[in-house]
């Protein structure tokens, strides 16, 4: 009976309150974009994952309602039943074209392509060595799976190679990475991780979620960014995010590989297939970024321009060039108080706070768009310098 355990989940609720984790959602009133409506006011958004600019673009409505009409709405199916569609075979050449792989797999989300992954190659005889601050779909991938597993520091390539110099005894080793760590906007430092993998025979895992559609010359990712295309072994990535940011994620790598996942991922073999309308709005933002470079280029500008004028003023923005920005407050409590009243200066912003990063190093993570005007990006500095001020941080 609920009696029971109404006590216990009120008490958990009340030491996630106390603690300062308590999550409230904040509603949007209208379509996703550089403006959206929250609490009836109009307000710059500045913490979405839309690098690109395309989630409630018309463009991609219109894909959307084509797609829509030519594959309907769902399929109440798993893949292997009735749940394939020619849409869903096109995403996934295109994809695995895009990202320069033999072939790829798609999933409802990244997570779901990261649990399948793990949980479907690595075995008891098998060794992971994980980031240490990898995304929680890894972490929880990396769980169900049999594998040995290793967590190296932090982008510490010394580590790294001390735990494969550990696990040479075993039968096959994989080094799994973030290719960009959304907390930090940093950026894993694939030519090292792939030479070690190289040195001692290893397979390597990125996770680009937070690359893929922009990084890189043509927007591949991280891999195309570093120039190890072809030393990359496996990619995990979202549709989710600069690629529309609906849903959906997929594997890419050797054929022999996604030719296994398709018959044990369970992920994919007992959940409903992606449905058809972000399929084919997703085959369709990929063929449309071919098209479109200047949505890269504006991106790389607006967060080159925010950068600078950020430290002009006199906050620490740790070193990247990615558009996850990270404004460091230090104190958490200043971290919160600033998101708060950046509503009221018109700014949509989040602030992150101990124990979600370390002690000391709360921060209001920014993440800049394609979508956004340089008068916007002034607005956010303008709000920044004032608060800031008002706080003591500048």
């Amino acid at each position: 009976m609920f009696s029971s355990l109404q006590p216990i989940i009120t008490k958990v609720l009340e030491d996630i309150r106390s603690t300062g984790l308590y999550k409230p959602q904040r509603v949007i009133e209208s379509r996703q974009g550089a403006k959206v409506v929250t609490q009836g006011k109009e307000v710059i958004n500045f913490c979405a994952n839309n690098y690109l600019g395309l989630a409630g673009s018309d463009v991609l409505v219109d894909a959307a309602k084509k797609a829509l009409e030519q594959y309907g709405y769902g399929l109440s199916s798993v893949r292997f039943i009735c749940g394939t569609q020619t849409v869903h075979k096109e995403l996934e050449q295109e994809t695995a074209c895009f990202l320069k792989k033999d072939a790829a797999l798609i999933f409802g989300s990244c997570w779901e392509a990261n649990e399948g992954l793990f949980a479907s190659v690595l075995g008891e005889e098998d060794a992971v060595i994980s980031d240490a601050l990898n995304h929680a779909s890894i972490i929880d991938g990396l769980r169900l799976c049999k594998a040995e597993r290793h967590v190296y520091a932090h982008m510490d390539l010394k580590d790294l190679e001390e735990k494969l110099r550990a696990t040479q005894s075993k039968r096959m080793r994989c080094i799994v990475t973030d290719g960009v760590f959304s907390m930090e906007g940093s950026i894993a430092p694939l030519s090292g991780i792939c030479g070690l993998a190289e040195k001692y025979d290893t397979l390597v895992v990125v996770d680009d979620s937070h690359a893929t559609g922009f990084m890189g010359a043509e927007g591949r990712g991280t891999h195309e960014y570093h120039h190890v295309e072809d030393k990359v072994d496996v990619i995990t990535t979202t549709y989710g995010k600069a690629l529309g940011g609906a849903t959906g994620g997929c594997v890419a790598g050797p054929k022999e590989l996604i030719d296994l996942l398709t018959q044990r991922a369970r992920t994919s073999l007992f959940t409903n297939a992606l449905p058809p309308v972000v399929a084919g709005t997703t085959l369709f933002v990929l063929r449309y970024l071919a098209e479109h470079p200047e949505l890269r280029e504006r991106l790389w500008g607006n967060t080159k321009y925010f950068r600078e004028k950020m430290r002009e003023i006199g906050f620490r923005v740790p070193d990247s060039v990615h558009p996850i920005v990270p404004v460091m407050v230090g104190e958490g409590r200043a971290a919160q108080g600033m998101a708060e009243e950046m509503l009221n200066e018109g700014i949509y912003v989040i602030g992150f706070s101990y124990p979600v990063v370390p002690q000391g190093e709360a921060r209001i993570r920014v993440q800049i768009s394609a979508a956004h005007t340089v008068e916007q990006i002034d607005a956010l500095v303008a709000a920044f310098e004032k608060l800031g001020r008002k706080y003591g941080i500048v």
